[in-house]
């Protein structure tokens, strides 16, 4: 693979200079009306609400198909930047994600029950002229490598500041 090719070049600015790598990513919501929040990341927007049986009026996809949204994007992504950094031949992903969520922890209803995912799922459908040794490889590659997979599957530390009103 030649050193015309964007995702080497980006890799090779990063081993010359270890601290370019260093991203943050940001995001702010806020709640419009009932359940629908608008998203803001850079210049784009983005509406998440729930469910009518949740509460919300369904115009956009639920925080948690949200979720699963990040995730499957990104193992897509995550394929197509291997496969070019591995020099694997590939014309076609297809991922699917689905998840497993009890809402008895959401609502509080069963303190024992988690609030998020208890099982998340992924089908991964790749075509290309490749052995199915070299795609077993890029797996372990995607597997090893893809953001939202590695946030999903291990523990994040979180802090939250809370912005109190001002007293009146």
């Amino acid at each position: 693979m030649s050193e015309d090719n964007p995702v080497r070049r980006l890799i090779s600015g990063f081993r010359d200079d270890p601290g370019r790598a260093r991203a943050t990513f940001g995001v702010a919501t806020e709640l419009e009306e009932g359940l629908r929040a608008e998203v803001s990341a850079r210049h784009h927007t983005v509406v998440i609400d729930e469910p009518p049986a949740l509460g919300g009026t369904d115009s956009g996809a639920n925080p948690v198909e949200a979720v699963l949204a990040g995730l499957a994007s990104c193992q897509a992504i995550t394929y197509r930047v291997w496969a070019a950094n591995l020099g694997i031949a590939l014309d076609r992903v297809r991922v699917e994600a689905d998840a497993d969520i009890d809402l008895l922890g959401f609502f509080g209803v069963d303190r024992a029950v988690r609030a998020g995912f208890n099982d998340v799922r992924l089908q991964v459908s790749l075509e290309g002229p490749e052995s199915p040794e070299r795609y077993r490889e890029l797996a372990d590659a995607v597997d090893a490598h893809c953001p939202v997979l590695d946030i999903i599957a291990n523990p994040v530390p979180v802090t939250r500041v809370l912005v109190e009103p001002a007293a009146v």
